[in-house]
């Protein structure tokens, strides 16, 4: 996930907190908060519950980037932009976002093993979650349609696009313009892309990512 150099970025980008407390979720923030848990555990020499808490909507800097916050025993310990990569007892705790929510907030340890940290169960990550373990079946088929969704956005948006790049003089000139065989109307691309958003947005639910099909 983090090579070296990101690795050491990552890390030195993490500022000390202030103490403050942790603020309950609440029901207004599904979309826009995502809060996590690493419950303690005194075998692992880990005797403290940590809690990583992101704000979605929320600026770290001026630059725009989101945050994320560390809490120790209910107490904010760190904070840094994203990616994150918080040291703990044990291993550390590796925070990375999407456009659409989170892509990995996960616990690794020393010999490489790692595990998701458990989410708030009022949160938006914690209701998808408390569907796959109540309605395996349905959440399958959702999962399945999420990605059925942006497998046909991609195919029917690329060719489109494509077209839109040759348009571009220094590349016109130089291969030609492309013509794409697709004439789609303004609204349905519109309706399109709300759609693959919202299918992005169910994956991100439950930390799932695709670099070349999410971003796109």
């Amino acid at each position: 996930m983090f090579d070296q150099w990101r690795r050491r970025r990552a890390i030195q980008r993490v500022r000390p907190g202030d103490g403050r407390p942790l603020k309950r979720f609440r029901w207004w923030q599904l979309l826009t908060r995502s809060l996590f848990y690493l419950p303690p555990d005194a075998g692992a020499g880990r005797p403290a519950e940590y809690a990583v808490d992101v704000h979605h909507m929320r600026s770290e800097n001026e630059g725009g980037d989101i945050g994320a916050h560390l809490y120790r025993d209910g107490r904010r310990q760190a904070r840094s932009v994203l990616p994150a990569i918080f040291t703990v007892e044990g291993g550390e705790i590796q925070v990375a976002a999407t456009t659409f929510g989170l892509r990995r907030c996960h616990f690794v340890t020393g010999d490489g093993s790692e595990r998701q940290l458990v989410p708030d169960p009022r949160s938006g990550e914690g209701r998808r979650a408390r569907l796959d373990r109540e309605r395996p079946l349905l959440s399958r088929a959702i999962g399945a349609f999420s990605l059925l969704v942006l497998l046909v956005a991609a195919i029917l948006a690329l060719p489109q696009l494509v077209e839109s790049l040759s348009r571009i003089p220094p590349v016109a000139d130089r291969w030609g313009v492309f013509t794409s065989p697709l004439r789609l109307p303004a609204w349905f691309n519109v309706g399109l892309a709300v759609v693959a958003a919202v299918a992005s947005t169910e994956r991100a639910l439950r930390l799932r990512y695709n670099a070349w099909l999410d971003d796109a």
